[in-house]
């Protein structure tokens, strides 16, 4: 969907409108999801493209698709865009996948567009929300000791407000699914690889292919253990020939059901 982004549309006076003039010229950390995408947007409407760069990590902990979907959302609304390559994978802190991984992680995002930011005199901006701060993720720690701003907290925003606003903004994003790394697939403790990573990826392509919008496939070694929103348990039961012969063919021998429905980050509980 093409959006006619303007200060108007997101109302001058709001809180966010005030952040983000108040910064002036910024880097978005931009995965394509709900919050990252209405910070883009916003900043948009709010500075102009000339003061606005929206950039998209790219890496093996990326899903599939993911890429495009971003550079796709970014043309159709005029937004400055680009791909960097990062190099989480390279660090033993992040393979090792202790409770801190997510720091790693955001380091080296951080390593990638903080030189941008820096070039083009602006600050790097996260779509970081209020409710995110209740929850683990020392990631945040690591952008905010490298300058990060997160303007979305900063103007009170929950992640209900933002799919709020952004669907009345008209955008395609408002009723994203949330997303993360597919790290946040494996056990704490359980070392992170790229075939790891590719299978969790390919799995939950599977999934996606069968209907199923919300989904995880939590990695457990040789089984994996598939998450959904309770509205959608009976759709996989009715498609579970099909679901577990896709995920044994990506390596998988044990296909289990969590009767607990999606719950986003729920390997923290490990923590």
């Amino acid at each position: 969907m093409t959006v006619s982004a303007s200060p108007a549309a997101i109302v001058t006076h709001s809180p966010l409108y005030t952040v983000l003039n108040g910064l002036g010229s910024v880097v978005v950390a931009f995965s394509g999801g709900t919050d990252s995408a209405y910070l883009a947007w916003s900043a948009l409407a709010t500075l102009g493209a000339s003061n606005v760069l929206a950039v998209t990590a790219v890496s093996a902990s990326l899903a599939e698709g993911e890429r495009e979907h971003c550079q796709a959302l970014a043309e159709s609304w005029g937004l400055p865009w680009m791909a960097v390559d990062t190099d989480e994978l390279t660090n033993p802190e992040y393979l090792a996948n202790g409770g801190d991984r997510c720091y790693w992680c955001k380091a080296e995002l951080m390593d990638a567009i903080e030189p941008l930011a820096q070039s083009r005199g602006a600050t790097a901006v996260l779509g970081v929300n209020v409710d995110d701060l209740g929850e683990h993720r020392p990631g945040q720690g690591a952008a905010k000791e490298r300058g990060a701003r997160f303007p979305l907290v900063e103007a009170g925003l929950t992640k209900s407000m933002i799919r709020e606003q952004s669907r009345a903004a008209g955008l395609s994003t408002w009723d994203r699914p949330a997303a993360a790394c597919l790290a946040s697939r494996i056990p704490y403790g359980t070392p992170v690889s790229i075939g790891v990573l590719s299978r969790v990826d390919r799995a939950e392509a599977a999934l996606h292919r069968c209907g199923l919008r919300q989904v995880r496939v939590r990695h457990y070694g040789d089984t994996a253990r598939i998450e959904v929103e309770l509205t959608e348990l009976t759709q996989v039961m009715a498609q579970r020939a099909a679901i577990v012969s896709a995920l044994k063919s990506v390596g998988y021998r044990y296909v289990t059901l969590d009767l607990e429905g999606f719950r986003s980050g729920n390997l923290n509980q490990a923590l």
